[in-house]
């Protein structure tokens, strides 16, 4: 069959789609990835995976109108020129615009794949709640002929149905993209100093203020413990400027070790790694420092709350509660013999509930694509 896959990232092609496009071209299929343009080597990389790429306009924040006129126009040329079996969309614009797109395309099994609900879902009031109503109302026509819709947690599920986006019978669910446990091996090895580690875009709902607090509350009983972020910055109109976060980090509060394109060293060199988000689908940061064996810290939100068993391989706290997030990063320094145990659990939980292996033998079930 020829599968399209789209998103808006190229870099998510690989980065969270490069195992399942994989697979796909390993079950027989003709697979063609559509995104954002993107660089040389990355198209190379992914012709040497076997799929093809094309690329399209798509801006991936902001509501401008010219803008994701064209981005529709775009998909419906690509999707009548490519005139695939399956089309399943990721992210927002590419689901809504996608799903517009198709709807005169009945032939087409059309999968939109929700991996959080985002920023316009989580603002309240005013020309903030007009924009919650405005995207509810484009996900309820973009997916009104959609064959399914998967999800990565049953919170944001549950949003969905009960907003009457899409009836509870075409909805599926899976664990998040997975985590690739040979990629992120398992590190027994603790640093001899307690350093938290927290990753991710630059946005205020990743929660990164309630983790500078929480570090600089920490300090004033713990001044020698470690608390490092990473991660680039973001357009999003949430985004948080970067010289707020040097400026927590000129404070002494936070180590701000810019962006990365491997992760891997920083994992291994922390003690505890913390998510303190807002709302996430399946935090992959969290699933990778599961993986190299770390305990976790995160927040009480869907899509965080599946990754812990409170008291095993970590800890819950209420969502933008600082203070409560100082309070567990104290118990961790205070109880370091706890690290490794909770790191074992840790990697147990990833082996069982996340391998991307797992994962993508379900999502591909679901996309009626396995041989």
């Amino acid at each position: 069959m020829r599968v399209v896959i789209v998103g808006a990232l190229p870099e998510s092609l690989l980065n969270f789609r490069g195992e399942l496009l994989s697979e796909l071209v390993s079950e027989g299929h003709e697979v063609i990835a559509l995104a954002n343009k993107a660089t040389p080597a990355l198209v190379s990389s992914l012709k040497d995976s076997g799929v093809c790429f094309n690329s399209f306009p798509v801006q991936r924040n902001g509501m401008n109108p010219l803008q994701d006129l064209k981005t529709f126009l775009a998909l419906r040329r690509k999707f009548h020129d490519l005139n695939p079996d399956v089309v399943m969309a990721y992210t927002i614009k590419p689901i809504i615009w996608g799903g517009f797109a198709l709807r005169n395309m009945s032939h087409v099994r059309f999968y939109a794949l929700i991996t959080g609900l985002g920023f316009a879902f989580h603002i309240k009031g005013g020309l903030c709640g007009l924009l919650t109503k405005v995207v509810i109302t484009l996900y309820k026509a973009a997916l009104v002929r959609a064959s399914g819709v998967i999800f990565q947690n049953r919170d944001n599920q549950n949003e969905f149905v009960q907003h009457k986006i899409i009836p509870e019978s075409r909805c599926s669910i899976v664990n998040g993209s997975g985590v690739n446990l040979t990629h992120f091996k398992q590190k027994s090895i603790f640093p001899e100093g307690c350093v938290f580690l927290t990753l991710g875009r630059l946005l205020g709902d990743k929660g990164f203020r309630e983790y500078a607090t929480a570090a600089a509350l920490v300090k004033k009983r713990y001044p020698d413990v470690v608390f490092k972020l990473v991660g680039p910055n973001d357009p999003s109109p949430d985004s948080i400027p970067v010289n707020e976060v040097q400026s927590w980090h000129e404070k002494g509060w936070i180590e701000y070790c810019g962006a990365t394109n491997d992760v891997r060293p920083f994992l291994e060199e922390c003690s505890v790694f913390v998510l303190a988000s807002y709302h996430e689908g399946m935090p992959r940061t969290v699933l990778e420092a599961m993986s190299v064996g770390r305990p976790i810290l995160t927040t009480d939100v869907p899509g965080c709350r599946e990754t812990v068993d409170p008291g095993e391989n970590g800890f819950l706290v209420p969502k933008a509660d600082a203070e409560a997030l100082a309070e567990r990063m104290i118990w961790f320094i205070e109880n370091s013999d706890k690290w490794k145990t909770m790191g074992i659990k840790s990697r147990e939980i990833a082996e069982e509930r996340f391998d991307v292996r797992k994962v993508n033998d379900k999502l591909i079930s679901i996309l009626g694509l396995k041989g």
